[in-house]
């Protein structure tokens, strides 16, 4: 059906008055007649009953009315909808994310985004930085926020903030009651590691402040999953690594775990927005906007 006969319609149905109706949609009258003429052969019931003195609805026209206002608004709202998404206002986007960036930079960015362009949705996975790289560059996710600088040279990034490593460790370890340590010292305690490709600039730089530090890492444990690293670190008198905020927050969680802060020297990450180089999405640069409005936090 022709849109513009219902629009026609409406405007007599509102006007009363065909001469009105045919000035408001810069019509004129004899093409708005020949509207209302075609609509009702396609209804198949005469909806206007015209005379020379007034002009009113039939029965089928008054119960034809609110359907037909409704087949405009939503044809309205589909169009906007339409339009939003190819402007960037609309859509959904794929976000990766690791604990510090949930903390530190993700809910801010999402209220600024939400404020400005409610009609995106950001769906957000928690992976570590290893299996949010693969995800981008099989275009599973749109943005990755991760421990470090891609190195792939289809990958982008954008730095937001860096973060201090810590030590932590469980309650009958003989760090529970250490604010700090050098790290140096964790030549003599057994740590819990995870496999390089979860996290390689985390382990990485894990490594380098190990051979800054003249020693080499006692790796008793390897396991990739948070809950059971520390389920290990409690049990047997291990030492793991976090950001200082999660080292903090597993503190505060009753699990008995402590953070410690390591110096001579103090690990530190840089955590980063990746993307891949051919996402042109205008959402994506919504986004990433979103991120950069706040300064990189140390």
């Amino acid at each position: 059906m022709d849109i513009r006969l219902l629009e026609s319609f409406l405007a007599i149905a509102e006007e009363r008055h065909f001469g009105r109706a045919a000035a408001r949609l810069h019509l004129a009258q004899p093409t708005l007649s020949q509207h209302l003429q075609r609509l009702e052969r396609t209804v198949g019931a005469k909806l206007v009953e015209r005379s020379s003195h007034a002009v009113d609805l039939t029965d089928a026209g008054r119960a034809f009315e609110p359907d037909a206002r409704a087949v405009l608004a939503h044809l309205g709202k589909a169009t906007r909808s339409a339009r939003d998404a190819v402007e960037g206002h609309a859509g959904s986007l794929g976000v990766g994310f690791n604990f510090p960036a949930g903390h530190h930079v993700l809910p801010a960015a999402l209220r600024r985004l939400k404020q400005g362009h409610p009609g995106i949705r950001v769906d957000l996975e928690e992976l570590r930085s290893g299996p949010q790289l693969t995800a981008l560059a099989e275009r599973r996710l749109d943005v990755g926020l991760v421990y470090g600088r891609p190195t792939a040279p289809d990958i982008r990034s954008h730095h937001l903030m860096t973060l201090r490593l810590c030590g932590v460790v469980g309650p009958t370890h003989q760090w529970a009651h250490r604010p700090a340590a050098p790290f140096a010292e964790l030549a003599r305690h057994p740590c819990v590691m995870f496999e390089r490709g979860q996290s390689p600039a985390m382990y990485d730089v894990i490594q380098q402040a190990s051979a800054q530090a003249g020693i080499e890492l006692d790796i008793a444990e390897t396991a990739d999953d948070p809950a059971a690293t520390g389920v290990l670190v409690s049990a047997h008198q291990l030492i793991t690594f976090a950001s200082e905020s999660r080292a903090v927050l597993l503190a505060r969680s009753g699990a008995g775990l402590t953070p410690v802060r390591l110096h001579s020297p103090v690990p530190m990450l840089d955590l980063y927005a990746a993307w891949h180089a051919d996402n042109d999405s205008p959402l994506l640069t919504l986004f990433l906007d979103a991120l950069r409005t706040g300064p990189p936090r140390t």
